[in-house]
């Protein structure tokens, strides 16, 4: 380790300890039904906002927590395993999990390793190496994660517990635990969406339908030849691709840099305060700002532009697919194209049933059809499956009273999108939403044990000052 990083991680120790109100413990352990402990908050998954989340928890004195997550060390998250982007698309100058405690910003990391010209001279905080500072920063606030763990279901327990049943290589552990936050990012609350019913109808009823499937598994992709490569698709440099999509992640057939169908603002500048909007001026946002088509960064499209064998077909939606020989034909308003495969970038999906941790409450969690019905020509068949939180970001019961435990499992990915903004699973807007969302877990904790702080408030008697008896002095009329 350089002599600046050892410097940086002192000065991170320093603002830790001037900053550390309030530092007196207000949690006492809830004992789980074996009488041990449970814990106060298990956050799954150990990405940037999982670690951010968890470092939020541990600066407002919720100590007793654990932060799981299925991927080894260094693998989670998206940065180093199915990305392909060079850089991140924020800007450099954002922060993010340092929740503005300076000596944890990403500059301060970068400047320790490699300069202040350096810094300087980025455009882009390059991918590989901001996996590498969520790595150091988990490490210098020592935060208790725990790898190659997956939480495979979570049931209600006796005394308003949840128990969290978890994988790992020596089998099935179960931690008892009060309060649950899911940072599962692109995950969500489904998986991406890589089901036979998230592809157009058109691709559908392609016999080899079963590679289209393994690619579009990697939707996040954009590196064509690295995804065929992973995929074993060979050859992949010479063939043709067909792209469905008109997002990030896949080029789009119908539009370019600068397009007005593609506006390439941030989706996540939004006022810090839109959750407190009501159902009506948030479902107004979110449907205008989730159905455009989100930019590319130019540097992804220059990527691609660079390769005789890239060509942007506009005005060129797939209609019909069929095959042909070992490849497809592809049926537009333009002509047919031939494809020997095709991607479909089809984004997330809203599947509840699909995360193992909510099997037992898919069934009775809100979405937002439930709690709101839009006008006519606002409606939006994919926006209304998305949950309907409440205002700590936890989940709500579609009817009342059949899974009320689900109130102590909050929900801090992509699925939050509709009720809080584009914030779960963004650098962007993390610096004002992981406070948000800690606010909403701690609230619970502290109602929840209401009746042993008014005990220990009836009990304080340690005196504010100690007044001596004076004894008057000799003449004084006394």
């Amino acid at each position: 380790m350089n002599g600046a990083l050892v410097a940086l991680e002192a000065q991170v120790r320093a603002e830790f300890a001037k900053t550390a109100h309030p530092g007196a413990a207000w949690l006492a352990p809830k004992l789980d039904p074996d009488g041990r402990p449970a814990l106060d908050v298990l956050v799954i998954g150990a990405g940037q906002s999982g670690i951010a989340t968890a470092f939020g928890l541990m600066r407002s004195q919720v100590t007793n927590i654990l932060v799981l997550d299925k991927a080894e060390e260094g693998r989670e998250g998206p940065r180093l395993t199915y990305a392909r982007m060079h850089t991140l698309r924020s800007p450099k100058d954002f922060t993010g999990p340092d929740l503005n405690i300076p000596s944890l910003t990403y500059q301060s990391w970068h400047e320790a390793q490699f300069g202040e010209d350096d810094w300087r001279s980025i455009d882009l905080i390059p991918r590989a190496l901001w996996a590498e500072y969520l790595l150091w920063f988990r490490r210098v606030v020592d935060l208790p994660v725990r790898n190659g763990c997956e939480v495979v279901e979570v049931l209600p327990a006796a005394g308003g517990l949840l128990a969290a049943n978890v994988q790992t290589a020596a089998g099935i552990d179960t931690l008892f635990v009060r309060k649950i936050v899911l940072t599962t990012g692109s995950g969500g609350h489904g998986r991406l969406d890589n089901s036979r019913d998230a592809a157009p109808s058109a691709v559908v009823d392609l016999r080899a339908y079963g590679a289209t499937d393994r690619l579009r598994q990697l939707t996040r992709q954009t590196d064509c030849s690295d995804r065929c490569r992973r995929l074993g698709v060979r050859q992949c440099r010479d063939r043709t691709g067909g792209r469905r999509g008109g997002g990030a992640s896949v080029l789009p057939q119908g539009g370019h840099p600068g397009d007005p169908a593609l506006p390439l603002a941030h989706l996540s500048r939004l006022p810090d305060h839109f959750c407190d909007l009501d159902d009506a001026w948030r479902w107004r946002f979110m449907r205008a700002i989730l159905e455009m088509r989100e930019g590319f960064p130019q540097a992804t499209y220059g990527r691609c532009a660079r390769h005789a064998n890239f060509h942007r077909h506009d005005g060129a939606p797939i209609e019909a697919a069929r095959e042909a020989g070992r490849g497809v034909e592809l049926q537009t308003p333009r002509g047919v194209f031939p494809a020997d495969f095709v991607i479909c970038g089809t984004g997330v999906d809203m599947n509840f049933a699909g995360r193992p941790e909510l099997q037992n409450c898919a069934a009775n969690i809100a979405v937002w059809a439930d709690r709101y019905q839009p006008p006519t020509d606002e409606r939006s068949p994919g926006l209304d499956r998305f949950p309907y939180l409440a205002d700590d970001y936890a989940q709500m019961e579609r009817v009342a009273g059949e899974t009320p435990w689900i109130a102590d499992i909050h929900v801090f990915a992509i699925a939050s999108t509709m009720s809080f903004g584009p914030s779960g699973s963004s650098i962007n807007a993390m610096t004002t939403a992981v406070s948000k969302l800690v606010h909403g877990p701690t609230r619970g904790l502290f109602r929840a044990d209401i009746e042993r702080h008014w005990a220990s408030f009836r009990a304080y008697d340690v005196p504010q000052a100690v007044v001596e008896r004076q004894t008057p002095a000799m003449g004084d009329g006394r």
